[in-house]
Formats: structure tokens, sequence, C-alpha cells
């Protein structure tokens, strides 16, 4: 075990840390979060759409469905003002984000990353006309602000940005020397290195479009971005991610933070497609979403470490423990795992290292041969990660009774690896105490 531990510090730790240290990835990740209201707004607005076409469909509530049609038509106008534009406010989330990681001006930094973007996507439509289908040109297709385009927000926002931030802290401005408003002189200091960085970032658009007849946001979509979310559902992919957000949680680091942007990036959008599908009445295209990984493998937070704290309260006998236990389960409820995690502590201790890894891993290949077999619903809805298990589950699969059996479940296995290690954690106290140890033996 120790040796272990000690090769896991000396190569998976300071990788770790690096990849924490990175501000691009930061920012990636910090955009990814304060996009949270517009993903919990749009995922609302397809539970109350499916709740009420169930009520309709299964119960026969007709006169239900009628008197609700008024917030149903709320919830349409809700989604294309938030969901169905998830890439366009991603865009300008990024650029915010890069800004303030690379002390920049934020605004402009948001407007040249959100610029960059739009001129990065197709600029025409194509609707269906009496079963004909007609191009509409210099028009948007709404569907590439959504999800569709969330690697092309990536590319092209962090692309704006960086020729726009170069250019600024080269003092390539106009300078003036009269006394202006702050809003005014800001604007003026960012006026030159945004129309370079927009101009690159068209002309770049251009000679890909001269070259191969396509638009790059067409093409990145093709052949990098669907390409990986595939890769993304593969089960050795899974566990992969699973594993890594252990391990660096176990020395301390955020493994869910440090992981984020491969984790939005991948699996966000592989839950977006989903919830976009079951919106518009189609069948989930994928398997596995970001928030699979939430309510069905770390309820309680990283590790299922709800589990342990259960385990503690039935099996342990030692008070300090207990004490811990009882002050964590309330935040554990709720997905919040710190004060066990640093209470215990979980973090560092080698007796604990086996099932805070193990228990994830189980829980997800379970979980993911359910849905294989189509046992559950995959992940349809977005909801928030302090959801309580059970009831999270029951939201996240859109209302899916089966969804409280397998996460029900999922918690009796954790249980089940946790408890052998609470006990032995309970043995190996008591021999390292001298106290208890003098007295068990005379």
């Amino acid at each position: 075990m120790n040796r272990l531990v000690r090769w896991l510090e000396d190569y998976v730790l300071p990788l770790a840390n690096r990849l924490g240290q990175i501000r691009w990835l930061v920012a990636l990740r910090d955009a990814f979060v304060s996009l949270m209201p517009i993903t919990i707004a749009g995922s609302l607005a397809v539970l109350i759409k499916s709740l009420v076409e169930a009520a309709k469909v299964h119960l026969g509530w007709n006169a239900f469905a009628f008197a609700m049609q008024p917030f149903v038509s709320i919830s349409n106008l809700v989604w294309r003002g938030t969901f169905s534009l998830f890439a366009f406010f991603f865009a300008l989330a990024l650029g915010y984000q890069l800004a303030k990681a690379f002390e920049g001006n934020r605004l402009a930094a948001a407007i040249v990353s959100l610029s960059s973007f739009a001129l990065s996507i197709a600029s025409f439509a194509k609707i269906k006309f009496h079963g004909d289908s007609i191009l509409i040109r210099d028009a948007f297709d709404i569907s590439q602000f959504s999800t569709t385009g969330l690697f092309t927000a990536i590319l092209f926002g962090s692309a704006g940005f960086f020729i726009y931030w170069a250019c600024y802290k080269a003092r390539i401005m106009i300078h003036l020397s009269a006394n202006l408003p702050h809003a005014e002189q800001a604007a003026f200091d960012s006026m030159i290195p945004a129309i370079i960085a927009i101009f690159s970032v068209g002309g770049i658009n251009y000679v890909f479009q001269v070259l191969t007849g396509q638009y790059f946001g067409d093409w990145l979509l093709t052949s990098i971005q669907m390409p990986l979310v595939k890769w993304g559902q593969g089960f050795g992919t899974v566990l992969l991610v699973t594993m890594l957000v252990q391990v660096f949680w176990f020395f301390g680091i955020n493994g869910l933070g440090v992981l984020s942007p491969i984790l939005d990036s991948i699996w966000l959008t592989a839950q977006n497609s989903n919830i976009t599908a079951v919106r518009n009445g189609h069948v989930s295209p994928y398997l596995w979403g970001r928030g699979s990984f939430d309510v069905f493998a770390w309820f309680g937070g990283a590790g299922g470490t709800l589990m342990l704290i259960v385990a503690i309260l039935m099996f342990s006998k030692r008070s300090d423990y207990r004490t811990v236990a009882k002050i964590a389960l309330a935040p554990g409820i709720f997905n919040i795992g710190e004060p066990i995690l640093l209470g215990l502590p979980v973090v560092l201790n080698p007796v604990y290292l086996i099932p805070f890894v193990l228990a994830p891993i189980v829980n997800v290949a379970f979980s993911y041969w359910v849905s294989v077999m189509g046992l559950v619903n995959p992940v349809q809805v977005a909801v928030p990660s302090i959801m309580p298990p059970i009831i999270g589950p029951f939201l996240a699969c859109n209302y899916d009774w089966r969804a409280i059996v397998l996460s029900i479940v999922d918690m009796l296995i954790s249980l089940a690896i946790w408890t052998p290690f609470v006990i032995a954690a309970d043995k190996i106290a008591d021999t390292n105490n001298p106290k208890t140890f003098f007295t068990t033996q005379f």
C-alpha cells in the first residue's frame, strides 16, 4: 500500500498539480460553471414539458395537461432563450473567464470571443418546405449555437482571445492624451487589439473555406467533436476518468476541478444532446452524460463518501470517527464531501485509498451496463449537483422510477465496499493508541 501511495505521489500528483495551474484550463472550467443557471433553467423547461406529457399519456390527465399548456409554452420560450443558445453563451463566458485569468479587459475579451465564434460557423440555414430542402444564405442556423457548436466556441473563442490579449499586452492601441471617462478609455484601448483578433480569426476561416470548401465549424463538428463525444461513451474511457478523479482527490486535489474541462467538453456535450433530443420528442442518442457520474457514483461527493458516513455510523465504535460522521452527514446528503474527506480524513489516508477509488469505479461499471441493457433511461436532464441521492437520479433520468432502484443498489454496493475498511480503520486506530492498547492487553 505504501509503495502504491509513493508511486502516485511521484508520478500522478505532479501531473495533477501542473494541470491545475494551467490558466486556460481553469478559465475553461469556470466558463462551464458560470453557465449553470442557463443549464438548470433549460433543464427545468424539459422537466415541466415531460411532466405534462407523462400525465396526459400515462395517467390520462387531459384536463391537467390542458390547464398546464401556458406553462408548457413558457417552458418552450425558456428553452429557446437558454439551452438552445448554450454555445453562444459559452463563447461569451469563456472570453470573460480568460480575461479574468490573464488579466485583460473582461468585457472586450468576452465580445471578441463571441464574435470569433460567430464568424466561424456556417452562415446559411436549411429548411424543409413541402418535402424539399431549401438553402437560405446569410443566415445563422440556431442549432449551431447550441451544444453542436461547443467545440467551435472553445477553439475560436480561445484563439480570438489570445490574439487580442497578445496585442493588448504589446500595447498595440490608440494612445490618447486626453482624460476620458474610464469606459471610453477602456474601449479605445481595446479597439485595435479587438479588430486585429477578429480579422485574424476571419482570415483563418476564409483560408480554410477556400482550401476545403467547408466552414471550419462544420468540419470541426464532424471530424473532431463527434468522434471525441463518441469516444467518451466507451466503457474504458468512463472508468479511466472516474479513476483519475478519485486519485487526484486522494491527494487533496479537486479531481472534478482539474478534469472539468474534459468532463464538460465531452460528457456535458453528450448530455446536452440527450436533453435536446428528449425535448424534441426523440430518443436519447448517448448512453453516458456528465450527470451520470454524479447520480450513479458520486453521491455524497467524490468517492461516494455518503456511504462511508453511513458505514461509520453503523459499524464504527470510535467516538471521534462517529463525531466527524455526524457533522458530515447533512452536507453529504447534498453531495458536499469536503467535511468527511478532510475531517476524517480520507485524503492521504492509505487505509481508505482502495475503497475511495474502487467504490465509484464499481458503481460506474454497474450503472453503465445497466444503461447498456436499457434497464434505465440515460441522463436526460441536468440537475444541480447538490440534489440528494435517489431524488437526483429520478429527475435526471426524466422521472424514471428505475433510476431510484439503481441508485439504491449503487449505494448498497458502495456501503459493502466501504464497511470492511471502516472496521479495519477502527482496529488500526485501537492498535496505534497506547492507552487503548494497554487497556485491552492488561
